[in-house]
Order: structure tokens, then sequence, then C-alpha cells
């Protein structure tokens, strides 16, 4: 037999219905014809296509989320002898009526949603990618670039930021012995905030990092001159810098990554 025509019409892309049309037809012996309709925002667009499907004996298929639009496509396709399938219609309304919640009528949701999800995936393999220095040539990729000496929450606000703000952020690790990647001096000052902690504060956290690993806490790593010579060289890095600098020394990550957003959104960089 000849293919049955059938056109997807929606109000966004139609991938909804697309894929609700080829799973159905694909319980049939015969190759679907579906000749996608997308982003009908008036009547006069769903005239054309109902005349279009009675000349070729066609099926409509369709998610249009507007009360009016959908009732327009099946009153005139039913004068026309077309059928009219409502693929998402019937479903809105069973569930304002089981819910009681009026909905948004808002075209193009799921594919926001999903944009959303996959900017929020990026941005997360973007934190892992470019932590601690790992590859300089993330700063000048990043949406926010952190710099701070060791166990000043890089990492984890890195990744708080990724995950909730959908943000890619690289972050730098300061040590007076190694001088900072050239690019940490290209990016905009704008996007770049160092965080700063206490020596005192700084000397407890360390001290319990290196309890925890079953270390000594004499080690250098926790000796508060040592601590108060890396404090030294950050504050000669962002001054250089000219960023902005955060004291994170009693702020949660999720204070300081608020303080971040703050910062961006007043700029308008995104």
């Amino acid at each position: 037999m000849d293919n049955k025509i059938v056109y997807v019409v929606s109000d966004s892309v139609g991938e909804t219905a697309d894929l609700v049309v080829r799973a159905a037809m694909g319980q049939f012996p015969f190759a679907p014809d579906i000749r996608r309709v997308p982003y009908v925002e008036d009547t006069g667009t769903l005239k054309e296509v109902i005349s279009i499907a009675k000349s070729n004996q066609a099926l409509i298929c369709f998610t249009l989320v507007k009360p009016d639009m959908r009732q327009y496509l099946v009153t005139e396709a039913a004068k026309e002898g077309v059928e009219a399938y409502d693929i998402i219609g019937p479903l809105i309304d069973q569930i304002e009526e089981i819910t009681g919640q009026v909905p948004r009528y808002e075209p193009g949701v799921v594919r926001r949603l999903d944009e959303e999800y996959f900017k929020k995936i990026e941005a997360i393999e973007f934190a892992v990618k470019y932590d601690d220095g790992r590859d300089a040539r993330g700063i000048l990729k990043a949406d926010i670039v952190l710099i701070g000496i060791s166990r000043t929450s890089k990492t984890p606000l890195s990744q708080y930021l990724a995950h909730n703000k959908r943000l890619k952020v690289a972050n730098v690790p300061l040590v007076p012995e190694v001088d900072p990647p050239e690019e940490l001096y290209q990016v905009a000052k704008e996007k770049c905030f160092g965080l700063k902690i206490t020596p005192e504060k700084l000397n407890h956290i360390r001290k319990e990092r290196l309890k925890s690993l079953g270390l000594s806490d004499g080690a250098t790593y926790a000796n508060i001159n040592r601590i108060k010579e890396e404090i030294d060289h950050f504050e000669n890095v962002v001054s250089k810098i000219n960023c902005q600098v955060i004291d994170v020394s009693n702020k949660a990550i999720e204070e300081t990554a608020n303080i971040i957003v703050n910062a961006v959104q007043n700029q308008k960089m995104f």
C-alpha cells in the first residue's frame, strides 16, 4: 500500500509529536511519511495544513498547548473530513482536572528543560576538566575563574556553581613556588574571583585534613608561617589581576556562590 502521509503540527519544534507518531507507525509494516509543521502560531497556518491534508488524504497529529488553537484545528478538520489527532491536549486537561492546577500553556517547555539539562551537564564536565589548574586553556573559556591557595573550597565551589547555576568554572591553585599561568592575567578581571581565608582558619582546616589522612599535623602544610607565606603570595597575585576577593573564612559554599552570581549578574556578564 502507499505510505500514509502524516502531518505533525506543533507550536514548538514538534519533536514530541514526531516521536509519538513514529512509535505508533512502527507497529505497521510500512514506512511512515511524516511531514513536520513546526512553530504554528496562527489559525491561518492551521487552515493551510488542513487543506493540504485533505488533498493528500492525510492524517494530522498535533501538539498544540493553547486551547483555542487545539479547538480550531479539531473543528475545522472535522468540517473538511480530515482526521486530526490531539496528542497532548487530553493529557493536559486530565492533569488539570486531577490536580486543580491551571496549565501554563507555554509551547516548547520540554525543549527548554532539555536544553537546561544539557547545559548543566556541560558545566559539570567543564568544572572537572579544568579543576585545580589541570589545563590553563580552560581559564579563557570559563564563565568564572576561581583562584586561591589550598583548602579554600575552590573545587566544591566550582562544582556547586556548575550543578546549581550551570556556570563553567575553572579554578587555579596558587603556590609561591609556581608562577601562575599567563592566562590568569589575560582573563577579564570581572570573571575572576579570589578566595581569601584567615591564617588561623586555614591552619585549623589543614590540621584536620592531615589528621584525616593519618598524618602528623606538624607538617609544613599546616605550619602557620608557611600559610602566611602562601596568603602573601595570593594577595600579590590578586592585586595584579585586580579581581574581586571574597573572604571565605566563615562562609558556606552556598553563600560564596550567591556572592559570585550576584556579582556577575550586576555586571551583566551573562
